[in-house]
């Protein structure tokens, strides 16, 4: 029997109206989807603590450039963004390891070329944020303090 870490993170949308899927892959496999993020959810899942190297992937989908105002001056007046927040894995919040140790992959809707991007917690592009760890969690959190 191996032993197992609990994921958490909470997700919410700047715009309820308009609906930015979520997802989130473990290793390539998918373990929480919402097709249209309206409310604060709470992701939680298991990650098993044996000896491994996990890659933890945010997507987010269904953004068009309809959904970003934009003034006479090119001032964003309103937008709607995935931020996410609360990242914690057994009861320890690693928000401020995570967000530098991520990577944001996006090409601004489909505007530009593949950009990857530093991740300070909001998601406004159609994108992927990778971050990546090892297991045995405690190790990891001790080589990374």
């Amino acid at each position: 029997m191996s032993d197992t870490i609990k994921f958490q993170c909470n997700v919410k949308t700047t715009n309820s109206e308009i609906p930015l899927g979520f997802e989130v892959l473990l290793d390539d496999k998918s373990v929480y989807k919402n097709d249209h993020v309206k409310d604060t959810c709470q992701v939680m899942f298991d990650i098993d603590d044996n000896e491994a190297t996990h890659k933890l992937k945010f997507v987010m989908a269904g953004k068009t450039a309809d959904h970003t105002k934009i003034d006479d001056q090119g001032n964003i007046t309103s937008d709607a963004l995935l931020r996410i927040t609360n990242v914690v894995i057994d009861d320890i919040d690693i928000s401020l390891l995570v967000n530098p140790k991520s990577t944001y992959s996006h090409n601004f809707n489909g505007s530009q070329s593949e950009v990857e991007d530093k991740f300070y917690g909001d998601m406004g592009c159609n994108g992927t944020v990778t971050f990546e760890f090892t297991t045995p969690f405690y190790l990891w959190l001790l080589e990374n303090m």
